[in-house]
């Protein structure tokens, strides 16, 4: 179970400058934790946010867990992120200051079975750098394919 990819965010890279990324924990119910060990969730359209001295997780979508009846949970309910004081500090004035975004890019189980969820603190893509960013992608696809084949 150690180091198992439950989500990932795969989107994240292309439409964000990543800055630097974090590791933390989540504050979820029972259902919730029963519902990710089955491996089932997507952070693909979700994000951080500030809300008042804590960070918290929105659009998240964990799932209801089947065998929990009317004890489940919010599907997309906001989740608060754990983190140390001053890492929270540090994002709350990147977000506030800077204008950066907060991106969650995987959500894994931990060496002793945790959830933990990797946030990135990111700067947004315009079209030109996505286009660019697109453009040396292929250039070293067919770089490594004429290397391979002429080397």
């Amino acid at each position: 179970m150690a180091g198992k990819l439950i989500a990932e965010n795969r989107r994240a890279r292309y439409d964000y400058f990543l800055e630097e990324t974090f590791e933390a924990g989540l504050m979820l119910t029972g259902t919730e934790v029963k519902s990710l060990r089955v491996g089932r969730a997507n952070i693909a359209e979700s994000y951080a946010s500030v809300e008042g001295r804590e960070i918290v997780l929105i659009n998240a979508d964990i799932p209801p867990y089947g065998q929990a009846n009317r004890f489940n949970h919010e599907p997309r309910r906001h989740r608060k992120l754990l983190l140390h004081k001053k890492q929270i500090e540090k994002l709350i004035g990147a977000v506030q200051r800077e204008g950066r975004t907060l991106i969650p890019m995987k959500l894994y189980w931990n060496e002793k079975g945790i959830a933990k969820l990797e946030i990135a603190l990111a700067k947004g893509k315009q079209n030109h750098d996505k286009r660019q960013a697109t453009a040396d992608r292929d250039w070293q696809r067919d770089k490594a394919r004429l290397m391979r084949d002429k080397g």
